[in-house]
């Protein structure tokens, strides 16, 4: 699905055209995938558009730059206005949010400390990223050849643009088999996630999914999810899961800020359960989609855009 293109870009404290929004082709970030970023999606609700978990996501951006010993030189405050501000300019009610920071252009050494860093977002409309159809009716996967890189070797809790080789490797393999997704287990063995999704299995009414220390991503839709299960009565279970759990569960699902929650219907072209979107899965779906698109929050985990809080201004967020 093509990236629809909007007017501006905010970078590095201002907003420019689309079409100039550029780095320099030695910018360390390109030969060495030093890159940090969130997916973050702005929904349009009955009460006005609203960003999901804005704070969490911005929370999580900052942390994988610390990681990698790299300054934003923004608070998390100014990303959240920032991001807001890039919503309003382009006057879109839905879209995708993409905050990237990286390391620019100064030294190709591999060592990246003395590379600056930059800090580009864009907003843009976004569709349904596993296909038309996927939410309701579930997608085809299959399990990856390709593991998920051991702990000790990636930081796993972050969103690095490095790391993604690995998932676009498992996608790869999928759609070129004919599958619209990958799973991939870790480096023992045990279920991870998908390409860009982590996974949820039901079995018997409880919901079980892999733990973060099975090398997967601290999703916020994820952790969403986990508690609307527990809002429903089920008993959520974090476990390791063994591959042929897979073939075995009632109901197999998807979660991710894109992905949303997405049912799987076959896995290695067995099929999962006795109907799709399963029980579990349906009641879910209903209860996330109630707070994202009808605004029904009781969580408090929606940011309105027009909302009371002051937006800073531009002046006051340039960069430092």
């Amino acid at each position: 699905m093509a990236v629809k293109k909007v007017e501006k870009i905010w970078m590095n404290g201002k907003f420019v055209s689309w079409d100039e929004a550029k780095i320099h082709v030695l910018s360390h970030v390109i030969h060495y995938g030093s890159s940090f970023f969130e997916g973050i999606r702005c929904y349009k609700t009955k009460n006005g558009s609203a960003i999901f978990r804005l704070d969490e996501h911005v929370k999580r951006f900052i942390f994988s730059a610390k990681v990698f010993r790299a300054d934003l030189h923004y608070t998390n405050d100014e990303i959240c206005d920032a991001i807001i501000e890039t919503i309003k300019v382009n006057d879109l009610e839905a879209c995708y949010i993409r905050p990237i920071a990286y390391r620019a252009y100064d030294d190709l050494n591999v060592n990246p400390l003395n590379n600056p860093v930059e800090l580009t977002i864009a907003a843009y409309e976004w569709g349904s990223y596993l296909g038309k159809g996927a939410v309701e009716g579930g997608i085809d996967v299959c399990v990856s050849s390709w593991r998920r890189s051991a702990p000790d070797t990636t930081p796993t809790m972050t969103k690095i643009g490095g790391a993604y080789m690995n998932s676009q490797l498992i996608k790869m393999e999928a759609l070129v088999n004919g599958y619209s997704e990958g799973i991939a287990l870790d480096v023992n063995g045990h279920v991870g996630e998908g390409s860009g999704e982590n996974i949820f299995l039901v079995q018997d009414n409880t919901v079980y999914t892999p733990g973060v220390y099975n090398a997967v991503l601290a999703g916020i839709t994820r952790k969403s999810v986990i508690q609307l299960a527990k809002d429903l009565g089920y008993e959520v279970i974090e476990t390791n899961i063994m591959r042929e759990m897979l073939y075995l569960a009632d109901e197999v699902f998807f979660t991710g800020t894109a992905a949303e929650i997405t049912p799987i219907r076959s896995i290695d072209k067995l099929l999962v359960g006795k109907v799709t979107p399963g029980k579990v899965t349906k009641e879910l779906q209903l209860a996330f989609f109630d707070i994202v698109k009808e605004g029904n929050d009781k969580h408090g985990w929606l940011r309105y855009i027009d909302g009371d809080k002051k937006i800073l201004s531009l002046e006051n967020i340039k960069a430092r």
